[in-house]
């Protein structure tokens, strides 16, 4: 059974309306154990400002983390196309926001991904909704930036895919060290990016270029 919320206004026939869908049951489990942590770090859930709190992070959690209903496999072959463009593809500056799996606190920042078709090309969206994605799981920064390469490798089968990831982590800025100001830089590159280096300086060039 799903809980569904209509974000619109809109009648059938008035045009677009989005619609969220929650799993009932992973709600309602999931709104129980939230309500036993608020009372568990010395909240009164009974107060007015605490009644949905519960139910509303359970549906949030459940959003920032739908990364495991989608196989981004799927989504790169649902728009794959044979052509016989063999200069560089580059999508930059994707925003991304994840959850650090060692203290579920969010990670956010940008991905620049390219490849270099062999044959083959995806819909752009597609690059960035892969990155969405992997990001919406619990993730380490350098999983994920493996995890963007290696399916636009496996599925496209390029002549090489470049990955960069520029990311602030919450769980270094609020807690622990607390240094606000940094930022994590990870990188992973296959065929062309990794045996050319003026092709790998090109991608580099790019990403730090701005042309708009």
């Amino acid at each position: 059974m799903e809980i569904v919320n209509h974000n619109a206004s809109l009648n059938e026939d008035e045009g677009y309306s989005k619609i969220e869908r929650w799993n009932s049951e992973t709600t309602e489990k999931l709104a129980y154990h939230y309500k036993e942590i608020l009372k568990l770090i010395g909240e009164d859930v009974d107060r007015e400002g605490l009644l949905q709190t519960p139910v509303r992070v359970a549906k949030a959690m459940q959003f920032l983390t739908h990364g495991y209903n989608i196989d981004p496999h799927v989504l790169v072959k649902s728009a794959k196309f044979h052509e016989e463009y063999k200069q560089m593809v580059l999508v930059k500056d994707i925003e991304l926001y994840s959850m650090c799996e060692h203290h579920m606190i969010p990670f956010y920042g940008k991905a620049h991904v390219a490849y270099i078709p062999n044959g083959y090309i995806t819909g752009l969206s597609k690059v960035a909704r892969v990155v969405d994605a992997y990001a919406r799981r619990l993730q380490v920064q350098e999983r994920l930036t493996v995890q963007i390469r290696d399916c636009l490798q496996e599925t496209l089968n390029p002549l090489g895919v470049a990955v960069v990831i520029e990311a602030a982590h919450m769980c270094m800025q609020m807690r622990g060290i607390q240094k606000q100001n940094s930022v994590t830089t990870t990188s992973a590159f296959t065929g062309a990016f990794l045996t050319h280096n003026e092709t790998r300086e090109e991608f580099i060039h790019l990403i730090g270029v701005k042309l708009h």
